[in-house]
């Protein structure tokens, strides 16, 4: 891999946020010299991407190595040096040497081992690869569940007779099985047909309708049949009424000839 020195040097010390920084313990590899006495040499090391910077201290301008997290794998090792927690990154191709590294404690070691195995653009695929399958069943669930619950909501305002069937529909008008002028629902809910009769031949229909608090075209009088049958009633009352106040002025009349 050829890569652009002034490029990388320029993205090592530029602004741009670092994934993971700190002080690690490294024993050899490119551009990082061993030290005689065996300890590693303590050098200031920059994650940004999948590339791993080490400067001499966080104030240098100038990377002494530079490793490419691609085709690797990081896992614990054991240092030179004992009591020091130590991890290697190890590559796939033949001849190329591990970068064996320590970090201060346990929980710099953990964390180091966390950022190094995830920095990769092959591990990136994977997480993006399984955010898409997420997506997806997401949405599938999603549009299921919108689903259901339309039907859930359609079902409960389809409107339905008392023995569960849906209603018929008579001129544009919904028919229920009983049209009967007499089917008023009562208190309790049931149907008093007695006391409808009574209540129809002493007020009428409007009246009946009008004392029990109720609109000729309420739900519960919505049956069409019913409605002509009230209306019929009414208009035939008042049709007699007029005959019998025409001829009782014709009576009138007549009675005032000489």
């Amino acid at each position: 891999m050829k890569l652009n020195e002034r490029s990388v040097t320029h993205y090592a010390l530029s602004d741009s946020p670092a994934d993971h920084r700190g002080f690690l313990r490294t024993w050899g590899g490119p551009g990082t010299p061993s030290t005689p006495s065996g300890s590693g040499r303590r050098c200031w090391f920059v994650l940004k991407g999948n590339l791993l910077f080490s400067f001499e201290s966080p104030e240098s301008r100038t990377p002494l190595g530079l490793v490419v997290l691609e085709g690797c794998t990081v896992e614990l090792a054991e240092a030179p040096v004992p009591e020091e927690f130590a991890f290697a990154i190890r590559f796939d191709a033949p001849g190329v040497r591990p970068h064996v590294l320590a970090a201060d404690g346990p929980a710099a070691q953990e964390a180091w081992l966390k950022v190094l195995s995830r920095a990769s653009f092959g591990y990136m695929r994977l997480v993006v690869r399984e955010l898409e399958n997420q997506l997806r069943d997401a949405r599938h669930s999603l549009a299921c569940h919108r689903r259901a619950s339309w039907k859930a909501v359609s079902s409960r305002h389809r409107p339905q007779t008392p023995d569960g069937c849906s209603e018929a529909l008579e001129n544009g008008h919904s028919l229920s099985r009983d049209c009967s002028p007499l089917g008023l629902v009562g208190e309790g809910g049931s149907r008093s047909v007695g006391r409808g009769l009574a209540e129809w031949e002493l007020q009428g229909p409007a009246g009946l309708l009008l004392g029990r608090g109720q609109s000729p075209v309420s739900p519960e009088t919505s049956c069409f049949s019913t409605l002509h049958d009230w209306y019929g009633q009414e208009i035939l009352a008042l049709r007699r009424g007029w005959l019998q106040r025409v001829q009782g002025r014709q009576s009138g009349d007549k009675q005032e000839r000489p």
